[in-house]
């Protein structure tokens, strides 16, 4: 293996589901990665279990490449289930969310994380649309947050096209803001070419996931995950 490779890659927590840094840490041995997407949500919510994982990760020479956090009642079900109640769009979570998202800034920026990550949820198409402006505040309200800890965030994408999110990142407005770009989520959403829309997103790009896909024959239905070089991703291409 080429030396630099494992210096660029790195694993994300969650997927690992680890219950305590001890489990993470030998999974992390077993993967032979020292690089991390670390999930803050465990941390805030179980501080005596995770609590020391800054000092547990210099003893252990892992690096955070980044971090992680998800919003209240999101429903994976179907694709109807995760747009109602996806990211910090719905109206009736937005006060915890934010509540939730005031702890985990200071979070990331104790554990030295540069980047964070997670799913805005469904962005309305129509620049009319009300929920459009409200959306807007909402974002500069956590970009900020995350700002003044020193800390950029990247939004996932794939819930819309990458001319939409593009459009919506420019009027946004804030340089600490772009895309934690997932070409498997392009395939799964079917919103589109994974390689146009990474030429579309490549000058708001923070980070990528590794993860490929197979287009549902189904509309309306997700598409399959399946192990990378398996599904649709032109990966030759994409590097």
């Amino acid at each position: 293996m080429n030396r630099a490779i494992p210096n660029r890659l790195a694993v994300c927590s969650w997927s690992l589901q680890p219950q305590n840094p001890k489990q993470l840490a030998e999974q992390m041995r077993q993967i032979g990665l020292n690089h991390l997407q670390i999930a803050l949500d465990p941390i805030r919510e179980n501080p005596d279990a995770w609590g020391h994982l800054g000092d547990f990760a210099r003893n252990a020479g892992w690096q955070f490449v980044s971090g992680m956090f998800g919003c209240v009642g999101e429903d994976y079900t179907t694709m109807e289930t995760i747009r109602q109640t996806g990211g910090i769009v719905p109206n009736h979570t937005w006060q915890e969310n934010w509540d939730r998202i005031q702890k985990i800034a200071p979070l990331g920026k104790s554990l030295g994380l540069k980047l964070v990550t997670f799913h805005a949820g469904f962005l309305p198409h129509d620049e009319a649309d009300p929920e459009y402006a409200v959306l807007l505040h909402r974002l500069r309200l956590v970009a900020d947050i995350f700002g003044s800890n020193g800390i950029d965030l990247g939004l996932e994408t794939g819930q819309e096209t990458a001319v939409i999110l593009k459009s919506f990142l420019e009027k946004l407005g804030r340089v600490n803001v772009g895309v934690n770009f997932d070409p498997a989520n392009m395939i799964l959403y079917e919103k589109g070419n994974p390689l146009e829309a990474l030429r579309v997103l490549s000058p708001f790009l923070k980070q990528c996931h590794i993860k490929d896909a197979r287009r549902t024959s189904v509309p309306g239905t997700w598409g399959e995950e399946v192990v990378v070089g398996t599904g649709e991703v032109n990966w030759r291409a994409f590097f």
